[in-house]
Parts: structure tokens; sequence; C-alpha cells
């Protein structure tokens, strides 16, 4: 792909019943988008237009495709995915809703696995509704990993302050302390950091680790995962040359100065990363999936029932997926151009 030409944003409509098409199409109502970009909505021109009215979205011109083969570069293209009508029925995702989410994901991922799009960016499903025999994962980055025969997905949250990695995801919490070992979390900082260079432009990030137990364990007594599974693996990630440091007491971290010192924070498990993420940046945060050979972004957000239809969701952080997925592909392309020829040095510069 050239240069200079735009991007190719494939983009999932998610549960319909949800806010996925609400913010989406708002995204897409900034002019400014159309010099970067080319967006491609997986779904159907009905639905599209269903809702543009519904919500009262103007200025919205979109162009019906039957395949991504004859995309129009400066119009929302909508390659209708399916064509018969579907019934619409906001704040109550069902098994419908969930067979056509299935249907637009589908879609997208294989355009991108074969370079139809060049990113793709999912809006938000119910992970209940949605499953099915061709469905059964616990989301989006599970089903994108298998897809990509990946075993080491790493779900990573980033804002312009702020970036989150896990090391244990969708799994219950009584089940984290026994799915955590010094070899999967010394992976995930190897992936973290390549993508912390590779994605995001960092020169020799540094990594805060997170403890697993309140205040560390304190010496033992309520726990010893610090010592005997999380130190050997920042120990292992420093003598391989990763600069990761810790472990720290999660309580103190994120409302410390601390955080301000690293490029990225590891966190053990989902709610002691993502919860502090999303109090600190939830509109403007984002969901990456690294480790993938694909780039995949998506809103920090769910489905929002309690919202859907009313014309009030915010757009903000769906925009903002829209822009990381275009700012990670910029950033891979010129890493690989700078690792082919390590002389060059091309400092990564985000669009205005």
């Amino acid at each position: 792909m050239a240069k200079h030409k735009k991007i190719r944003v494939g983009l999932s409509v998610g549960d319909f019943n949800g806010i996925g098409l609400e913010i989406i199409l708002k995204s897409l109502s900034d002019a400014r988008l159309y010099e970067h970009c080319v967006p491609v909505i997986y779904g159907s021109s009905k639905l599209v237009t269903y809702h543009l009215k519904h919500l009262k979205i103007e200025d919205i011109a979109f162009k019906s495709l039957k395949s991504v083969d004859d995309l129009d570069p400066n119009k929302v293209n909508v390659v209708e995915v399916w064509e018969e009508e579907v019934e619409v029925n906001f704040g109550k995702p069902n098994k419908t809703s969930g067979i056509y989410a299935f249907k637009s994901l589908k879609a997208a991922v294989e355009d991108l696995a074969s370079n139809k799009v060049d990113v793709l960016v999912t809006a938000p499903i119910d992970k209940n509704v949605i499953q099915s025999a061709e469905f059964d994962f616990k989301g989006h980055t599970e089903f994108l990993a298998h897809y990509a025969n990946e075993d080491n997905p790493l779900m990573i949250l980033a804002s312009e302050s702020l970036r989150v990695a896990l090391v244990s995801g969708h799994i219950a919490l009584r089940e984290v302390a026994a799915s955590i070992t010094t070899d999967k979390i010394f992976n995930k900082l190897e992936i973290f950091n390549k993508a912390l260079q590779q994605d995001f432009s960092v020169n020799r990030p540094k990594i805060a680790v997170l403890g697993l137990n309140p205040h560390n364990g304190d010496n033992g007594l309520m726990g010893d995962e610090e010592s005997t599974i999380i130190s050997p693996a920042i120990s292992k990630a420093q003598e391989s040359g990763i600069l990761a440091f810790g472990p720290y007491p999660t309580d103190g971290f994120f409302g410390s100065e601390l955080r301000n010192k690293f490029d990225g924070v590891l966190a053990m498990y989902h709610d002691q990363g993502l919860a502090p993420f999303k109090a600190l940046a939830f509109d403007r945060g984002v969901n990456f999936t690294a480790g993938l050979p694909i780039v995949r972004t998506s809103p920090d957000h769910g489905v929002a029932s309690d919202i859907a239809g009313q014309s009030i969701a915010s757009e903000s952080s769906m925009r903002e997926a829209i822009l990381y997925a275009m700012d990670i592909y910029n950033a891979r392309r010129e890493y690989k151009e700078l690792t082919a020829n390590p002389l060059e040095i091309k400092p990564n510069k985000r669009r205005e």
C-alpha cells in the first residue's frame, strides 16, 4: 500500500440493539476523518438508514456495496452482508441481534485477512447473545486470536496518558491466582514490550508490573505470589533486556505520580487494570489487541443497553478507536522500515 494512500477501516456493527451503529455514525459525521481513511461498515444499508433516521444523524453520504472491490474513497461505504430487513429493539439484545453481530464481524474479519481492508474496528457485542457454534468465545479478543492461530493475544487499554495490559483476561476471579505463572507473565511482558515499540512508537519502553495480593501480600501474610511468581518473571524480563519493574501494590499505584514514570502497566487480572483505567480515561480509552498479525481496536465500553436508541451515547471512544487503528497501522509500517534499515530514524507523529 502506498505510503500516503488512505487507510481502509473495516467497522463491524456490533449488536444493533445497542449503541454500536450510533457511535460509528456519529464518529463518521466528522468530515476530517475522510482525509485519512476510507470507512467500510459491514452490515446493511437498510440498517444504516434506519439508524440515521431514528437518531436524526445528518450529513452522512454512504455508498452501498456488494463487496469492497468498488470502494468510494470519499464516502462511508456499506458492505451489504445481508439484504433482509431486521427488527431493531433498542436496549434489548437478543439472539437475533447476536446472529447479525457475528455476520458483520465474520465478513469484516474475512476481508481483513484477505487484505481488502487494512484495519478492523469492532463495535460492542453482547457476549451472551452472540454465542453460537461458530462463536464459542468470551469476546472479540479470543475469537480473533483463534482466527489468527495465535495462542497469546494481549489486551491493552490505551489512552494518551495511560496504557494497561492484562496477564489474565476474561476469566472468573476465583481462577486468577491459579492461572498466573512466571512464564505467562514473562510472555505477556515480551508481547507488551514489542507492542509499545512497534505499535506505539516508544523507544526503550518502561513497564510497571502490579502485584496480585493486597499490599503485595505483606511479606506472605496475604499470599506469596509476588515473591514466588511475579518477581522471578520481572527478573527474567530484565535479563532479556526488557525494562520491567515492580511488583507494585495496586491500591496506591494509580493514584500516585509513579504511574506517570512508565510507558505501560501490566496488571494481573481484568478489573485490577481496567477499573482504574476506565476511571481515569473512560471516554478516551481504546481496547487494542496486541500479539496479532492484524490491527484491531474497539471502544473501551459495552453495548450500553440503558441508553441505546436515545441518541445520547458519546462517540468519543469509538472515534479514538478509529484514530488509534490508523496510528498503529502507520506505526507498524514505520517500525518495519526502521528495523529493516536501523540507521534510518523517522519519529512517528500522530495526526492532528
